[in-house]
C-alpha cells in the first residue's frame, strides 16, 4: 500500500480509538523519566490519545491541556480523567498538532510524544515542532519523540514513510501513516525548526529530544 493512501489520521484514529485505548494504559518510561522533579502551572500534552500522559501532567501542573486529532481518543481522555479523579486540573482540546489551539508563550511543560510521525508531510512536521516552540513560555522545556530507523523492526538507515496496521479484535486492519525517521534527519527538522535542542537519545527505537523555544 501507498503510505499516502492510507486514511486520514483522524478517521483512522477515531476508528480504532476503543482498542487502542485500552492497550494504552501505562506512561512511557521516557516521559516519566522527563516530568520527574519539573513542575509548572500549565502543561501540554500533544497528541493525548486517551491521556495516559495527560495524567502525569496533571500531578505536576496546575493545569493541564490534552490535546488531539482524534474526537474518539479525547472521549476516551475525558473518561480516564473522571476515572481516575484529575478531571478538575486537565481539560481536552480537538485540535491539530501543526496549528494549535493554544495561546503563546502559554506553557511551562510540554510532551509531544508518538504523534510527529502520523503528521502526512515534513512541513506538517516541521510547522509542529514550530508550534510548538510558538506556545512554550520562556524557561519553558519540551520533550519530543518518534519512531526512528533504530527501531529493530526497521533495516534501513534513511528516513522513510510506510503504514503500520492496527489489528482490531475480530481480525480487521486499519493502516496507519508513519513517517520513521532517521536519528540525523529528526536532528535536522529539530534544527529547522524554532526549537533549541537540549539534548537527543534513542530508547526503545524511539528519537527522543528534550527542547525548549529558541528565544528561551
Amino acid at each position: 500500500m501507498d503510505p499516502q493512501s492510507a486514511g486520514d489520521p483522524q478517521s483512522t484514529y477515531d476508528r480504532i480509538a476503543a482498542h487502542f485505548s485500552k492497550t494504552r494504559e501505562y506512561a512511557w518510561p521516557e516521559v516519566e523519566s522527563f516530568l520527574d522533579g519539573r513542575t509548572a502551572t500549565r502543561g501540554l500534552d500533544i497528541g493525548c490519545g486517551n491521556g495516559r500522559h495527560t495524567e502525569l501532567l496533571a500531578e505536576r501542573a496546575d493545569a493541564v491541556v490534552g490535546v488531539d486529532l482524534s474526537r474518539e481518543l479525547l472521549r476516551e481522555a475525558v473518561a480516564r480523567a473522571r476515572e481516575r479523579g484529575y478531571d478538575g486540573t486537565a481539560s481536552f482540546v480537538h485540535g491539530d498538532a501543526a496549528t494549535l489551539p493554544i495561546a503563546t508563550d502559554a506553557v511551562g511543560v510540554a510532551v509531544y510524544v508518538a504523534t510527529l510521525h502520523h503528521l502526512p508531510s515534513r512541513e506538517a512536521r516541521v510547522r509542529s515542532l514550530d508550534e510548538l516552540a510558538r506556545v512554550l513560555a520562556p524557561g519553558g522545556t519540551a520533550l519530543v519523540s518518534a519512531w526512528s530507523t533504530a527501531h529493530d523492526r526497521f533495516d534501513r538507515e534513511e528516513g522513510f514513510d510506510t503504514t503500520v496496521d492496527w489489528t482490531l479484535p475480530g481480525g480487521e486492519t486499519v493502516p496507519r501513516y508513519y513517517h520513521i525517521y532517521s536519528p540525523a534527519e529528526f536532528e535536522i527538522d529539530l534544527g529547522e525548526s524554532a526549537l533549541s535542542v537540549v539534548d537527543v537519545d534513542i530508547s526503545s527505537g524511539n528519537c527522543y529530544a528534550t527542547v525548549t523555544a529558541s528565544d528561551a
